[in-house]
Parts: structure tokens; C-alpha cells; sequence
């Protein structure tokens, strides 16, 4: 079949709902897109481990350290399962890991800010986290099976993470008026990186009308961001916290709630490398990197010389 004739049978693959798969004839430009996306919510995965694993530590009892404990390594886990799919696609774990430490690749500009109170890993659970399932969610019916897969089980995960933090909140909403006030401060900074994590206005984002085409994603950035806003905002409520937001108001025509601008300036400096922990964490993956290196080369040592061994047997 030419590639005109190949394109027009995805096309209906895609109409259909099928699922496409690694061995399957796909657009480049699909390809790459899937390259680009599943490697960057890798790596969104594994710098996330750096803010919360700060507080491991120093969490106040031993019942929230094993939590978080736990969380931190679901996140590991999550970012292996996303490598491992993105190699289907013909890229080496290498070349993502060389994409990242270089600066070349990103990640959630969310991980870019500083967890300064105990608060903020509640914060970053029920906020991040709830942020990440409602566009996760979506993501397990995405087209590219071998993605929609490794979706199901990090999703259930993130599910998890997102109870945890928002129990911290609640508990320290509930607590003395200086936990209180500690909640809301963490509410107050997390709260708007939290809209900026779905990514650009639908104008400014030039990946997602084809990726909703694709169906890459059921939903644009905007429609995320908005079902976010309207599912956070009443659990704020309920625990006693106010979302640091002046122009926010129901709208009862719309069915939803209005809120004010996001500071757009911000986002794209993060995005592009000047947000406040942005060199802090590329320093953390470079340093791991660099460290790690006689773990690996130990690895393919002993894989050589199990190699050997069987050659050995095997001509004996």
C-alpha cells in the first residue's frame, strides 16, 4: 500500500476507536508525538519524586513517612512503565534520559517550585495529584494501546496520592489555627501552578488539535483545566480553605465556575528553564545520572559474562 492508502486506513482505525499498537503502521508524525508526550510524563514522574522525597525525613510521624514513602516509589514505578512504552515507539531509555539531563526534554513546570512547609505535600497530593488524574483518566482510553495501558494501573495509583494529600489538608485545616493557616498558605502557592500544569490556552498550543484528531487526548488543555476548577474548588470548601482567587464565582448559566487570569508570563518561564527549582532539579537528575553510572556498568558486566558463560557451556 502507498502512504496515502496506509494514512487513510489509520484514519479509520482512529475513527473507529481502535486501538493502535508499536508493531502498527503509524504517521511519523504520530509516532513522534507519542515519543515526545509519554517520555515528557516520564520524566514529569521521576523529577516529581524530588520535592516530596525532600520531606521523607522530616514528615511528623512515622505513619506519614511510610505514606510517603510509598508514594514516592509509585512514582518510579510510573515513570518505568511510561520508558517502557515510549521504547516501543523506537527510542532507546538512553536518548530520553540524554533528552532530560540536558535540559533538552521537559517536564511538568509544576516540579519547578519549592515544598517550604509539611503542608506542601498535601498540597502537592490533593492539588498535583488531582490535577494529574483528571488528565490521566483520559489518557487510559488514549489510542496508542501500549500508553493506554500503563494508564490503568497509575491511575488507580494516583487516585491513592491524591486522598493521602488531601487528608493531610484536612487534618491540618482541622488542627490549631497555626496548622490552618500553614494549609492555606501551601493552597495559596500551589494553587495556580496547579491550573498551569494542564498546559497553554487551547490557542497557544500548537500539539493539540491534532492530538485530539489522534485521539492522543479526549479533551483540550482548556476543557481539563475547567473540569479541575469545578471538582476542587467544593473540597476546598468543605475542609475551610479559600482558593486565592478574587474573580472566582459560580456561574450559573454555564453550569461551572468562573476564574480569573492565569499568569501566563510565569508559565512560559518555567517552561523555558527560569522557574525557581528548574537548574535545582536538572542538577538532582544529572548528579543521580552520574552516580549510578558503575550500577549500570556493573549490569552490563554481569549480562556480558552470562553471555560468556552460556557460549562456553554451549561449545563444551
Amino acid at each position: 500500500m502507498d502512504i496515502k492508502s496506509l494514512e487513510e486506513r489509520f484514519n479509520e482505525r482512529i475513527d473507529a476507536g481502535e486501538s493502535i499498537e508499536a508493531k502498527d503502521w503509524m504517521p511519523e508524525k504520530y509516532r513522534k508525538t507519542h515519543i515526545r508526550q509519554i517520555s515528557q510524563h516520564a520524566h514529569s514522574e521521576v523529577v516529581g519524586m524530588l520535592p516530596e522525597g525532600n520531606w521523607i525525613t522530616r514528615t511528623p510521624t512515622l505513619r506519614r513517612k511510610v505514606a510517603l514513602l510509598a508514594k514516592v516509589q509509585d512514582e518510579a514505578g510510573h515513570g518505568l512503565y511510561l520508558y517502557s512504552a515510549a521504547e516501543t515507539l523506537g527510542i532507546t531509555r538512553d536518548e530520553m534520559m540524554e533528552q532530560l539531563n540536558s535540559g533538552k526534554a521537559k517536564y511538568s513546570s509544576i516540579f519547578n517550585y519549592p515544598t517550604l512547609s509539611w503542608a506542601d505535600i498535601g498540597a502537592i497530593g490533593w492539588l498535583v495529584d488531582g490535577a494529574a488524574i483528571i488528565n490521566q483518566v483520559m489518557l487510559t482510553r488514549t489510542s496508542f494501546g501500549p500508553y493506554a495501558r500503563a494508564m490503568v494501573r497509575i491511575c488507580k495509583e494516583e487516585s491513592f496520592h491524591q486522598r493521602q494529600g488531601y487528608e493531610i489538608m484536612l487534618t491540618l485545616a482541622n488542627g490549631t489555627p497555626e496548622q490552618k493557616e500553614m494549609a492555606q498558605d501551601a493552597l495559596n502557592r500551589w494553587w495556580w501552578p496547579s491550573l498551569m500544569m494542564f498546559g497553554p490556552r487551547d490557542e497557544d498550543s500548537p500539539n493539540t488539535a491534532q492530538s485530539v484528531r489522534w485521539k492522543i487526548k479526549r479533551k483540550t488543555n482548556d476543557e481539563l483545566r475547567q473540569q479541575f476548577v469545578d471538582n476542587t474548588v467544593p473540597q476546598a470548601d468543605y475542609i475551610g480553605l479559600t482558593i486565592p482567587d478574587q474573580d472566582l464565582k459560580w456561574n450559573e448559566e454555564k453550569g461551572h465556575y468562573d476564574f480569573g487570569p492565569i499568569d501566563w508570563d510565569e508559565f512560559w518561564q518555567v517552561v523555558n528553564g527560569n522557574g525557581i527549582c528548574n537548574k535545582e532539579r536538572l542538577k538532582a537528575r544529572n548528579d543521580a545520572w552520574d552516580n549510578g553510572e558503575w550500577v549500570r556498568d556493573a549490569a552490563i558486566a554481569h549480562a556480558e559474562k552470562r553471555q560468556n558463560n552460556k557460549v562456553v557451556k554451549k561449545s563444551a
